[in-house]
């Protein structure tokens, strides 16, 4: 699968516009926020602003790239509660069901049946959200 810097999904675009207005100001909270806001603010503004806000935004790698990439790491430590929030994201970002599948597929036999079999029920899952049914 070669690098490929497709243009934001529209509900990539969707999703940066709702957290941030073009100034910067948060105007809704966003998903972490609405789960731990109050709770744990510092692990709240370290998601939003340096993981999301820097990390993900840095040239060196796309958006697809980094979906690959994070995606991969969470199936091969069997991740499974942060994975169907990135699986949905990998989509958003260009990868297909059929990549996926493939990914989960390969990892069979580098991370473990066990991380795969999981992994595999959750894109299932996933896939099958309207939001994700249309979804190549």
């Amino acid at each position: 699968m070669a690098s490929k810097h497709p243009q934001p999904s529209a509900a990539q675009k969707k999703r940066s516009a709702v957290q941030k207005d073009p100034s910067g100001v948060q105007k809704e909270p966003s998903a972490v926020q609405a789960m731990l806001g109050g709770f744990a603010p510092k692990l709240v503004e370290l998601t939003d602003n340096v993981l999301f806000g820097d990390i993900w935004k840095r040239p060196g790698l796309s958006q697809r790239d980094r979906s690959l990439i994070t995606v991969s790491s969470l199936i091969a430590l069997n991740r499974t509660e942060q994975l169907p929030y990135h699986l949905r994201r990998a989509l958003d970002n260009g990868i297909t069901k059929d990549e996926l599948i493939e990914i989960i597929t390969h990892l069979a036999f580098y991370a473990g049946w066990p991380c795969a079999m999981s992994a595999i029920m959750l894109a299932k899952t996933v896939f099958a959200e309207p939001a994700y049914a249309e979804h190549a």
